[in-house]
């Protein structure tokens, strides 16, 4: 990433869609979603919406951290950076400043199964956008002191966002490491600088050629287009892009774990200890999934949250909480994933205790399930983020273009509030019980260097213990 987002949708643009054609029935907001496949494999999705005279674009490529090459961690990450650095039509700066020249915006991420890059602009520039967006599909301007000058920004932004931040990303980048097994699933996403300074310029075209072709990407129109000028463009611009072999991905899946796994770490720039507890997800479209999406909102969702109340405002042992699903969302991921709740918590405590609290509560959740009126009240949280965040035309493209991606469905943002709204108390009480067990989860308990080296006379490290933070995938 070119920016530490957690969700695209936090890049701040938003449009009206109250004069959206989308229908809407009661409290129900379906977006039009018009899908074609091109001869060379590409999916254009088409979204309509005169509300602004503005689009929103989105191209995700099905590669990831997930797919880089082994002893290349942070490579699709690096590379993700090398796509702004020009082709041979379009120099280096062209790009950035065609589209931010007329008014709009650009970015682009790495995640574990996708890669995204996005922009937003009136509409007047979309043909541009396409055309640059095609001409980076078709080849990029291979050379060492591009890719010598991005090694440099890629560490240089792992120093910035980890190694010289307080908790180094523990909760997102460490806790992975040591809750899976396969090494596609648990290494260093945004890389260690012995790889990064190992990437060639080999490895680089290599990956263009095997994951940046067209039958491996989504393009996704949202705005003031209607489908057929959607479709004719995305012809005319990606249509003569050949498609390309796509090399087979592995067998990424992993069982529930079956024993808890404990970290202790030291951090030089924490001020007070934090915890990470993570536990291993459902596979995506498993009838688990919205219960946990619903449960983890349930835990841990704002000041109103079960762990919020139970260990922040009522115990008083938490100084916050918070969640993860991964590094994207409950709903957008193609391999192993994990559900993680971390918090700072006093120094007067200490990590079994945090850990107990949030196993009593957990219980209750078990044992009596979740009344009616706190069961809507969540529903009613997780249904109005998910509408704000396809609000912006940007976001809105991004978010079909990742579900086409990983579910090979783009209606499935149609369906996503119909599976919330299902979720039953007993649903969540499955769930709790089955994935936010003791033996399925991983705990990482990081502590200021001071408490740690005073209780080092005392008792020696865990097993698996880091003194350092590590370096990992950008949230």
């Amino acid at each position: 990433m070119r920016q530490l987002p957690v969700l695209l949708a936090g890049l701040g643009l938003s449009f009206s869609v109250l004069a959206a054609p989308a229908a809407a029935t009661g409290d129900k907001w379906d977006l039009p979603v018009h899908t074609r496949k091109l001869d060379n494999g590409l999916t254009v999705i088409v979204t309509e919406d005169h509300s602004s005279p503005t689009v929103g674009v989105s191209v995700v490529y099905h590669v990831g951290m997930r797919l880089e090459p082994k002893n290349r961690t942070g490579f699709a990450h690096l590379f993700e950076h090398l796509m702004f650095q020009g082709t041979p039509n379009a120099p280096k700066g062209v790009f950035d400043k065609t589209i931010t020249g007329g008014g709009g915006r650009n970015n682009g991420s790495t995640r574990a199964d996708f890669t995204n890059y996005i922009e937003t602009a009136p509409a007047s520039s979309l043909e541009p956008i396409l055309w640059l967006e095609a001409d980076r599909m078709k080849t990029l301007d291979f050379n060492k002191e591009t890719l010598k000058n991005q090694q440099d920004v890629v560490k240089e932004e792992i120093r910035v966002n980890v190694k010289n931040q307080p908790y180094g990303g523990f909760m997102w980048i460490d806790i992975g490491q040591h809750a899976f097994q396969k090494w596609e699933n648990n290494h260093d996403g945004y890389g260690s600088f012995e790889d990064l300074e190992n990437a060639s310029l080999e490895d680089v075209r290599a990956f263009h050629r095997d994951y940046y072709g067209p039958n491996n990407a989504v393009l996704a129109i949202a705005g003031d287009v209607t489908p057929a000028q959607g479709f004719a463009l995305a012809q005319k611009y990606f249509g003569g892009i050949p498609a390309r072999p796509v090399p087979k991905g592995g067998d990424f899946s992993e069982p529930l774990n079956k024993v808890e796994k404990r970290i202790e770490q030291s951090d030089a720039l924490a001020q007070v200890p934090a915890l990470a507890a993570a536990w291993k997800m459902p596979e995506r479209g498993s009838p688990d999934q919205a219960p946990m999406a619903v449960l983890g909102e349930l835990l841990a969702g704002g000041d109103a949250s079960v762990l919020y109340q139970g260990l922040v405002k009522g115990r008083e042992l938490a100084l916050n909480t918070d969640v993860l699903f991964g590094l994207t969302s409950p709903w957008e991921f193609d391999g192993p994933t994990l559900f993680t709740v971390y918090a700072m918590y006093k120094p007067t405590t200490n990590a079994d205790t945090i850990l107990n609290a949030m196993d009593e509560e957990i219980a209750r959740i078990v044992t009596n399930g979740v009344d009616d009126a706190t069961l809507k009240r969540v529903k009613t949280r997780m249904l109005a983020d998910w509408n704000n965040g396809l609000e912006s035309f940007i976001s809105r493209a991004d978010t079909l273009a990742r579900l086409q991606t990983l579910w090979g469905d783009a209606n499935v943002v149609n369906k996503i509030p119909g599976w919330i709204e299902g979720v039953s108390s007993k649903d969540i009480q499955r769930a709790a019980s089955i994935y936010l067990v003791k033996n399925n989860r991983t705990v990482i308990d990081r502590k200021p260097v001071a408490k740690t080296a005073a209780a080092g006379a005392q008792s020696a490290p865990a097993v698996g213990a880091q003194t350092k933070p590590a370096a990992g995938a950008q949230k």
